[in-house]
């Protein structure tokens, strides 16, 4: 479904990305662990042209596009089979709930009013927020927040949702509210790319994890693979840093 191959990124002359690959079928939720400064977050904005690689490939059904080179048509291609949920929101203050789900749709693809509202109200139905429809974001929490940032993300039907660290932003009691939400969305056979620091939903939820350091992929595989028989040891330092008396077994 989708594939990038040798993605490489840098900002002036701090290379984020030295030849990253990856693939994902159809259904699959990915997990993409790793430290700060990895190159996790700039793997995802590369993929949605958020930030524009300095070389690779991206296959995604049809579509097959040098990421440097890509034109402007094969952007909006790409774009419309993806959704992002950005780590802090990204709401528009002075609109409700409903009018941030409804202005992508609206403007950004040309859907109907009508049908626009209709589908926003579904899509923020599933996460939750069926009495928030007029609620602006500085009279919601931050998970409801955040799940209108996901409702915005369902509502375009996309072939893949990439989420950017989603509950970082929040206080430990709300996260649960939207890894549930995204459970849900797993269990409907979802396909994601999601880059977090939450390894209980990384193990319990996804079915690929891919562990990044250094700009390149370290070690990927199943999640037994990777909390169970990981086979790097960079892969087992960061796991003892990051899970509270972390064993594993070879």
């Amino acid at each position: 479904m989708l594939k990038i191959t040798d993605v490489h990124k840098a900002f002036g002359d701090n290379e984020v990305l030295k030849g990253v690959s990856i693939e994902v079928e159809k259904g699959d939720v990915v997990a993409v662990l790793g430290p700060s400064g990895s190159g996790k977050t700039t793997l995802l904005r590369s993929i949605n042209f958020l930030e524009r690689a300095d070389k690779g490939r991206l296959q995604f059904d049809d579509i097959d596009v040098d990421l440097k080179n890509a034109s402007k048509a094969d952007i909006k291609k790409i774009r419309k089979k993806t959704a992002f949920v950005f780590q802090n929101y990204n709401l528009f203050a002075n609109k409700t709930a409903l009018q941030n789900v409804t202005e992508g749709l609206i403007i950004g693809r040309k859907v109907p009013k009508a049908e626009a509202a209709e589908r926003a109200k579904k899509a923020l139905d599933k996460v939750g927020l069926s009495e928030r429809y007029d609620y602006y974001p500085g009279q919601l929490s931050g998970g409801q927040q955040q799940r209108v940032g996901i409702a915005r993300a369902i509502a375009v039907n996309p072939d893949i949702i990439l989420f950017d660290e989603p509950t970082s932003a929040l206080d430990p009691e709300l996260i649960g509210e939207v890894l549930n939400v995204m459970k849900e969305l797993a269990k409907e056979g979802t396909t994601m790319i999601v880059v977090t620091h939450e390894m209980q939903f990384a193990q319990d939820v996804t079915n690929k994890v891919i562990f990044m350091d250094g700009g390149k992929v370290v070690e990927e595989g199943t999640p037994k693979d990777i909390f169970t028989h990981p086979k790097e040891e960079r892969t087992k330092q960061f796991l003892r840093r990051v899970i509270p008396n972390y064993d594993y077994s070879i």
